[in-house]
Order: structure tokens, then C-alpha cells, then sequence
């Protein structure tokens, strides 16, 4: 079959973990598949691998300039025809207690996993049948969400914003896409071993040395490494992709193994047992009794 007559996906984020995994698995699966990287060396990369079925898209997606000329790529690609899919992967992680978080790294958190996804939306939909007239069917968007999109953790609070942000974006953009007959499907992942975890390793968490939240903030992030390293593969998030773009009628949220029994429980008790977990109670004790030390003069 000749690669311009084969359904072609988008996947944006596609040098390691769910986004190779997705890129992957398209292929396998008898796609062409443009996956987008920042870095000449991963575009090498994954091009040696896939070989004449995938081609690099170079682009951040806080990039408006670099994400236009991405799609005008794809369209004289499409040469008239409609992109099949588009997966927003691409994604960052920015932990931190949000009264000590700086500002500028919060937005960019936004920027990279909200405004960034609907950037890049923007740009694509078009291709996907956004217009008028249009050669094909339309296609689908697949977001790449989380259960921490519906669940919030301490230290994750602007990725909780900006996975929460998407979730609600893309319900109204879903109901708005329906006059094009656009879908929108929603991937949950729950915790995926992929290289993200080495990173949150090294994270650098000097900036919140010295407050309250220190030893907590520790903890955590020694759990999440080390059940991120546990966790399953990112095969089952891209086997997740794939039922979103081709069955005949897939459900609006997909979740990969986002078994959280908290969701289960009342909210004030997730609190209580959270901070539990971290000392926080001991911690508000050992405060309550410095302060009436202090007043009592001891």
C-alpha cells in the first residue's frame, strides 16, 4: 500500500515512554505515524526504528511558529486527504507544595500540558475535518490525561491544574467538535513505568529545603519513584490509544490501571488519611504546642 493512502496518526511527545509506545504499536498496527520530538537526535532515533512508516515532526509544544509549520508538514502530506487521528501525549511534570512553588514554574506547567494541548488542537483540526470541504471522514483526538486529572495529590497540585484543566477543555471541546463530527476521547493512565520516574528521581528539590513540608515532600517523591518503577508498561496506555481512534463507538474516558480507591471514599476522610500518611498531624501538633510554649512564656 503506498504510505499516502494509509491512515495517518499525529502523536505528539513520541521520543520515549507512551509516546513511543503509541508510535510503535500505529505502526504495527498499519499506520503512518508522524510523531512529534524537540530533538534532532530522538527524531534519528525513532526514523532508524520505525524506518518509511513514521516521519519526525521537530516541535514544542509551546511553540506556536514551530506547531504551524508542523501541521502545513502533515497537510501537504495529506495532499487533500483527512488526518486519521491526533493523540496529545506530549506532557510535563512539575512537582512541588503550591505555597512555595514558584510562579513561572506553574505557568509553565499550563503552558505545556493545557495551552500547549489546545495549541497544537488548533492547529491540527483542520486536518482532522475542521473545515470545509473536507477529504475524508473526520478524525478523532485522543488527550492524554490522567487519574490525576480527577484525584489530587500534595506536591502534584499544578499537574493536578493542568490535567483537571484538560479534562474539562475537552468535554466542551468534544460537545463543540460534534457540528464537525470530530470525537474526543479521553486516556486516564494511572501510574506507567516509563522513563519520567528517573527523572522525578533526579528532580532537583532543593527549593523546598527548610520548609514545613520538607520531610513529606520527601516521602513522596521516594514513593512515587518507586512505584512508578513497579508499575505496569506503556504498551497498555498505547493499546488504550489505539481502541480510542478505531472502535466504532469508544467511550468518552478510557482509564489504564487507575485503581484508586480513594476516589471510593469521602473527601474530608482522603484528607485525613493523607495527611496521616505524610505526619502532617504530627507536624500540626508539635506546632500547636511550640505556640502555646511561646505564650506561656516557656
Amino acid at each position: 500500500m503506498s504510505e499516502r493512502r494509509k491512515r495517518a496518526v499525529v502523536v505528539t511527545g513520541a521520543s520515549t515512554g507512551i509516546g513511543e509506545a503509541c508510535v510503535a504499536l500505529l505502526v504495527e498496527s498499519g499506520f503512518f505515524v508522524f510523531g512529534s520530538v524537540r530533538k534532532d537526535a530522538d527524531a534519528a532515533r525513532l526514523q532508524a526504528r520505525f524506518g518509511a512508516d513514521y516521519a519526525p515532526l521537530l516541535f514544542d509544544v509551546t511553540d506556536g511558529e514551530a506547531v504551524a509549520a508542523a501541521a502545513r508538514e502533515v497537510e501537504q502530506w495529506l495532499d487533500g486527504g483527512t488526518l486519521f487521528g491526533l493523540v496529545n501525549n506530549a506532557g510535563v511534570a512539575v512537582p512541588g507544595p503550591l505555597l512555595h512553588l514558584d510562579i513561572e514554574d506553574f505557568r509553565r506547567q499550563i503552558e505545556t500540558n493545557l495551552t500547549g494541548q489546545l495549541r497544537v488542537i488548533q492547529a491540527f483540526a483542520p486536518l482532522l475535518g475542521a473545515r470545509r470541504p473536507q477529504g475524508g471522514p473526520p478524525g478523532r483526538i485522543v488527550n492524554m490525561s490522567s487519574v490525576a486529572g480527577r484525584h489530587a495529590s500534595p506536591f502534584l497540585g499544578a499537574y493536578n491544574a493542568s490535567k483537571f484543566g484538560l479534562e474539562g477543555m475537552s468535554d466542551a471541546l468534544r460537545r463543540e467538535l460534534t457540528v464537525y463530527g470530530i470525537d474526543l476521547i479521553l486516556i486516564e493512565p494511572g501510574m506507567i513505568a516509563t522513563p519520567i520516574w528517573e527523572k522525578a528521581d533526579r528532580a532537583d528539590v532543593s527549593a523546598f529545603e527548610g520548609t514545613i513540608y520538607e520531610p513529606a515532600a520527601g516521602l513522596v517523591k521516594k514513593w512515587a519513584v518507586e512505584g512508578g518503577r513497579a508499575a505496569p508498561g506503556p504498551e497498555t496506555v498505547a493499546q488504550a490509544v489505539l481502541r480510542a481512534l478505531t472502535a466504532p463507538r469508544p467511550p468518552v474516558r478510557i482509564p489504564v490501571h487507575a485503581g484508586n480507591m480513594l476516589g471510593l471514599l469521602p473527601a474530608r476522610l482522603v484528607d485525613w488519611l493523607i495527611a496521616w500518611r505524610l505526619g502532617f498531624h504530627d507536624i500540626r501538633r508539635g506546632l500547636a504546642a511550640r505556640s502555646t510554649g511561646e505564650k506561656n512564656g516557656l
